[in-house]
């Protein structure tokens, strides 16, 4: 499924209009990415399917600490 691990962003629904102004049903995807992490504190790797938004974060503030946030704010 396309769901984030983290943040739970999913799948989103709209239209694409034509010059003619019709209206098809289509999908919007989060961007996806399965990516490895490093947990130092339990000296473990985890696989994770996280949004590219997700992986900033982590970047910017460490993987333990953006598992803690987002428990708290419970996403995961």
């Amino acid at each position: 499924m396309r769901v984030c691990d983290l943040t739970g962003k999913r799948a989103l629904v709209g239209n694409n209009v034509s010059h003619s102004n019709r209206k098809t049903k289509r999908r919007f995807y989060p961007n996806l990415k399965d990516k490895k992490f490093y947990i130092p504190e339990e000296d473990m790797w985890i696989n994770l399917r996280v949004s590219t938004k997700a992986i900033k974060t982590i970047n910017k503030i460490g993987v333990t600490n953006a598992l803690r946030k987002w428990v708290k704010e419970g996403s995961i």
